[in-house]
């Protein structure tokens, strides 16, 4: 993108690489510029099939939204880590399986916050907040989430490929309990992260260049790591396991070898508190 867009948050430094515009440059979007495009080229050069990653990662959530909308009875929905907006988003997939539902999503960064607000001025059932998942009280008080979400009520908490930009050191599984401890029983949880257990050498290669590149942290996890997310919740059939094989449209789209996806991937439903 050679000039910026008007809608582009005052102070933004295109010059730094961001994962938000990253993604939407893996995705096919238009809203990044050179660095992220630079980032993104580098972990392409290591692992070729990072397109088809962020692309399979984006079908799970749609497939994941569709089911919560459809199945599970879900009418309300919290978008944690949502990016910039690039095509059949949460309140799309939501609002067409279910008229009315409400969504709100939250990210970090300005550039998405700004461009996600602009496309949802019109829907009055969603909403689009800045916020640190680091600090997840601030997206469970904002004013739009009390507006729009009961917390009496079960939710669809999504959690899709962002909880591996939080290190250890920000303990994210304390993030998760206190946003679990947030949801009514019968709630959801929707979450992809990357793991390093089908290829560790190409998920430390790829950390390694993101860690070097882009403004933030992160890291794989192992399996038992990332089953640690969903304390308190009952995983789903198929449980935890590779993006395409998170109940595919057609069994064809786990393709010959879904390990390829290094996502795992699962849903859980919130179980009822002790009385």
């Amino acid at each position: 993108m050679a000039v910026e867009p008007r809608w582009l948050p005052p102070g933004i430094d295109t010059g730094k690489a961001n994962i938000a515009r990253v993604y939407d440059y893996w995705l096919g979007g238009s809203n990044n510029f050179r660095a992220d495009q630079d980032a993104a080229r580098a972990m392409i050069a290591i692992e070729p099939n990072i397109r088809g990653i962020a692309r399979a990662n984006r079908a799970f959530l749609g497939r994941a939204v569709r089911f919560l909308a459809t199945e599970a009875g879900i009418r309300q929905f919290i978008d944690i880590g949502s990016g910039i907006p690039t095509g059949r988003n949460v309140h799309e997939v939501a609002q067409e399986a279910a008229p009315g539902s409400r969504v709100v999503y939250a990210d970090v960064d300005r550039v998405a916050v700004a461009h996600s607000r602009l496309i949802l001025e019109d829907n009055a059932d969603t909403a689009v907040i800045q916020a640190d998942l680091r600090e997840p009280d601030d997206v469970l008080t904002a004013t739009e989430t009390q507006l729009l979400i009961d917390f009496s009520q079960p939710v669809g908490l999504l959690l899709v490929s962002v909880l591996h930009f939080l290190d250890d050191h920000d303990d994210p599984w304390r993030v998760m309990a206190h946003l679990r401890d947030a949801l009514a029983p019968g709630s959801y949880l929707v979450l992809s992260h990357a793991t390093g257990e089908a290829k560790p050498d190409v998920a430390t290669a790829v950390n390694t260049v993101y860690m070097n590149k882009v403004a933030a942290r992160g890291d794989h996890r192992s399996r038992d790591e990332i089953l640690r997310f969903f304390d308190g919740f009952t995983l789903l059939d198929p449980g935890l396991v590779y993006l395409t094989q998170w109940r595919p449209d057609e069994p064809v789209d786990t393709g010959p070898d879904a390990a390829n996806f290094w996502l795992l991937a699962g849903v859980g439903r919130l179980n009822d508190r002790p009385a």
